[in-house]
C-alpha cells in the first residue's frame, strides 16, 4: 500500500476525531457521512488487494454470510495496512484466507452433546 494512500487514511481519522465535536444536527449527518467513507477506503484497499474473482467470490459471501466476509476483508485489510501482502491475491489464495478464518472462527464442541429428556 503506498504511503500517499496511507497518509490520506490519517487525514480521514484526523477530521472524523475533530468532526466528533459538532452538535447533535451535524453529528448524525456526520456519522453518515464518516461510514460512507469508511465503506469507499475499504472497498479501495480491497481493489488493491484482490484481483476480479477474488473480488466476485467474497462479494458471493458477503451475500449469504456476512460476518464470515466482514472478517475476511479486515483480515485482509490489517495484512496491507501492515505490509505483509505481496501483490494481488488470486482466487485461490482467498480460498486460503477463508480456510483459515473458517478455522479461527469456527465453534470447537468438546464432546458429545446430551439430550434433554
Amino acid at each position: 500500500m503506498a504511503d500517499d494512500e496511507l497518509e490520506a487514511i490519517r487525514r480521514q481519522r484526523m477530521a472524523e476525531l475533530q468532526g466528533k465535536h459538532g452538535d447533535a444536527a451535524s453529528d448524525q449527518q456526520g456519522q453518515q457521512e464518516a461510514k460512507q467513507r469508511e465503506t469507499e477506503m475499504r472497498n479501495s484497499i480491497l481493489a488493491q488487494v484482490l484481483d476480479q474473482s477474488a473480488r466476485a467470490r467474497l462479494s458471493n459471501l458477503a451475500l449469504v454470510k456476512p460476518d464470515k466476509a466482514k472478517a475476511v476483508e479486515n483480515y485482509l485489510i490489517q495484512m496491507a495496512r501492515f505490509g505483509q501482502l505481496g501483490g494481488k491475491i488470486s482466487e485461490s489464495g482467498l480460498i486460503d484466507i477463508l480456510e483459515k478464518v473458517s478455522q479461527q472462527t469456527e465453534k470447537k464442541t468438546t464432546g458429545p452433546r446430551k439430550r434433554r429428556v
